[in-house]
């Protein structure tokens, strides 16, 4: 899609791109620019949080930083303009550069107003230069603090038993009076969800817009309510009259926004959760030869320059499994009523990020050999870790591995990923009393769980994945003969 508009030969503005497959809205985290600053082609600008990954965005053309139209925690919209760039600097008078607008909820329109002729149309929000053209004044302006009155004392009553409502900055002059609150879509929806009226929502944004802090401004009494029953009508009661242990929900509570990254992770875990019917199969089994292979590797000059864990040869454990039974490797299509058999193998590893859980997945990992599973192994933790997992290193996956064991937890039951078929957890390895050779000998053990989709992978396909993971773990040997 384009991503950039021409204002005129002299600006030009760069709009938030779809960096992903879809995707509708992300958000800035960082700026690298501001107004003033001198840019070239291909330079990164900023960072973005999407859905999927966090994305640094390039600049497409050369110039001088104008105006940054959004600051840094904001989510932007696919298509909107987020930065204007001054690519003929020197050639006439312009209008001072600004810097990123304060943080504000984007407006919805009101009822249409005539408008000045010659006016530039600009997108909601964003707001208009300074100019000489004077505002007409909206009908019943003049009623704000009446309206303000109103609301304060609805708030008052919400309170309950006529306490007062906590103080509010007035609205701004040009808020709409009788008319619909403004406030942004998903500042509605957040009313919507709390059960606030937002007619009665006192607004603090520029302009009279209801901020999402308002919104939660009047849940707070409705929120605050049974513990109240238990408190002076009057005033808040001294620390020395609460019972032992008591403090305000603020001390008690840390409300977190889910957005970005986390926000698509729970939408995808319940999608998969209910629409895939989940079974989920476990095995104990001694890894000791497993551990002793790993030590070997890590002395192998074939080897050397790259990571060795357990994690490398339980993959391609799992690897070899699936070729010896391709039918798990497949996908449900249901707008088509078909099972997707794939005859390739995009290996996900289920990272732990400070941006949450995200799965990246290696490419054609079927056809890698050990060294080189090795390689694409370390570089995609690396990447993880770093928060520059790109949203194409993460499509594209038919099956995955979670390693819990890395926690110290013995095994779990995981969640598919939304389109593959099968995923395996590995639980930790223990030094555990096992019967080795007719004798209870201290071995190496882990449990494995393997979780699939039972529309296409039925109880005996599963057993004999897992029961060949299992066995090459046992006796590594068998990837020599298996693979």
């Amino acid at each position: 899609m384009t991503t950039m508009t021409e204002t005129s030969a002299r600006f030009r503005e760069f709009k938030m791109p779809d960096v992903g497959e879809g995707l509708t809205e992300a958000e800035i985290l960082k700026w690298f620019v501001q107004p003033g600053d001198t840019v070239t082609d291909g330079q990164v600008v900023c960072e973005v949080e999407t859905a999927k990954a966090a994305v640094e965005l390039p600049i497409p053309f050369d110039g001088v930083v104008h105006e940054l139209r959004f600051p840094e925690g904001t989510t932007v919209d696919v298509g909107q303009v987020i930065i204007a760039i001054d690519v003929a600097p020197g050639s006439g008078d312009a209008p001072a550069p600004a810097a990123a607008a304060p943080a504000q909820e984007p407006v919805e329109a009101p009822e249409a107003e005539a408008e000045p002729k010659g006016r530039t149309p600009v997108l909601v929000g964003y707001g208009v230069a300074e100019s000489s053209t004077k505002r007409r004044p909206r009908k019943g302006a003049a009623a704000a603090p009446e309206a303000a009155a109103v609301a304060a004392a609805v708030q008052a009553e919400l309170n309950g038993h006529g306490a007062p409502a906590p103080a509010a900055v007035p609205p701004q002059s040009d808020a709409p009076a009788g008319g619909r609150p403004l406030a942004k879509p998903p500042v509605r929806k957040l009313a919507k969800d709390l059960g606030i009226d937002l007619a009665t929502v006192v607004p603090t944004g520029k302009d009279g817009i209801i901020t999402r802090e308002d919104v939660h401004a009047a849940a707070a009494p409705a929120a605050a309510e049974a513990p109240a029953a238990v408190a002076s009508p009057v005033a808040p009661a001294p620390a020395v009259t609460e019972a032992p242990g008591l403090v305000s929900d603020s001390a008690r509570e840390t409300r977190i926004p889910v957005k970005g990254v986390r926000k698509a992770i729970a939408q995808a875990m319940v999608g998969s959760a209910f629409t895939a019917p989940h079974v989920t199969e476990f095995v104990t089994v001694d890894v000791t030869r497993t551990m002793k292979l790993v030590a070997e590797l890590k002395e192998d000059k074939d080897m050397a320059g790259v990571r060795v864990n357990p994690l490398l040869i339980i993959a391609k454990a799992l690897l070899v499994a699936i070729k010896r039974n391709p039918e798990v490797n497949a996908a449900w299509d249901e707008a088509n009523q078909e099972i997707v058999q794939k005859h390739y193998v995009n290996l996900g590893i289920a990272a732990a990020t400070p941006r949450g859980l995200i799965v990246p997945n290696i490419k054609d990992a079927h056809d890698k050999t050990l060294p080189q599973l090795a390689e694409a192994l370390g570089e995609l933790v690396a990447t993880a870790r770093d928060g520059k997992t790109s949203p194409a290193a993460m499509a594209g996956g038919t099956v995955t591995i979670t390693n819990v064991g890395v926690f110290g937890v013995d095994t779990g039951t995981p969640i598919l990923n939304p389109g593959e078929s099968a995923i395996l957890a590995v639980g930790a390895i223990k030094l555990q009393p096992w019967v080795h050779k007719g004798k209870v000998k201290p071995r190496q053990v882990t449990t494995l769980a393997l979780s699939f989709d039972h529309r296409l992978v039925d109880g005996e396909l599963g057993s004999k994945v897992l029961a060949d993971v299992a066995a090459i773990l046992e006796q590594p040997k068998r990837l020599i003969t298996w693979a």
